[in-house]
């Protein structure tokens, strides 16, 4: 694995750590494929049951890597190609994942670093943290699904403005949009970050599996087929040891002892 992410492993949670601090966790190509490949590993291991994704130093994502764009800009269409085939791929596997995917974000929040964390099911913010999408400022569209995952959560027209005047707000501002869930004093954020994720790992992951899928396909399917699938995801989730612990406890008037089976 390369260092530019680092994995850590805490029970049933894997954190994934964005590992470039000195130039604040700028998006390139080494960075994509190890988050990539990271994501992909966790996808994969049944007893991972959250994922955290979390940048090193003072900043989540500043975005991508500019300077090396401008280093590459004899051949910026294949390199910024290979960048982004490896980025949305990245994408694509947080959004689908069958388990819950925390971002955790700290300092600069920007371009890339703001499609990542959009793509996320919940985000937690220190108070420290500034966003922007960014793209604009270079002179280009956006990238890393943000056209796609920024819509569903602010819609439309309060999308436009972030995309093409690309301003700068900041943590309050983020939560009042509805991007991050909450906001925490930046000295107390791993430890909030990691409260939550111990309270994802031991919830009912199979149940939080079907939720996301159900309210990530949501907007592409009518009322009558989101009716048909919410039976259908119910119905299958009856026959789960959570679903039967979590009726039981409820009875006897106890916390329930989820594990995701």
């Amino acid at each position: 694995m390369s260092d530019s992410v680092l994995v850590e492993r805490d029970g049933a949670i894997v954190v994934l750590t964005l590992n470039r601090p000195d130039v604040l966790n700028p998006l390139d190509l080494e960075l994509s494929e190890a988050l990539r490949t990271a994501l992909r590993a966790a996808e994969a291991d049944a007893t991972v049951r959250c994922v955290v994704l979390r940048g090193a130093g003072r900043a989540f994502m500043a975005g991508g890597d500019v300077r090396g764009f401008h280093r590459e800009l004899g051949h910026i269409e294949q390199a910024a190609g290979d960048l982004i085939d490896s980025f949305h791929e990245a994408i694509e596997v947080v959004v689908r994942m069958p388990k819950p995917v925390l971002a955790s974000v700290q300092g600069a929040v920007a371009g890339a670093g703001l499609s990542l964390a959009l793509a996320a099911d919940l985000a937690i913010a220190a108070d420290d943290a500034f966003f922007t999408l960014a793209y604009a400022n270079i002179g280009i569209s956006p990238d890393g699904g943000s056209t796609w995952s920024l819509p569903r959560i602010v819609g439309r027209r309060r999308a436009m403005e972030l995309a093409m005047l690309a301003d700068r707000f900041d943590a309050a501002k983020a939560l009042d949009l509805g991007i991050v869930n909450r906001v925490v004093p930046a000295d107390g954020l791993e430890a909030e970050t990691a409260a939550l994720a111990k309270r994802l790992a031991s919830g009912p992951t199979r149940a939080y599996a079907a939720t996301k899928m159900l309210i990530t396909g949501s907007f592409d399917r009518t009322l009558p087929g989101q009716l048909d699938l919410e039976r259908e995801r119910f119905v299958d989730g009856t026959a789960t040891r959570d679903f039967r612990e979590g009726v039981t406890a409820f009875v006897e008037k106890r916390k329930p002892d989820f594990r995701g089976e």
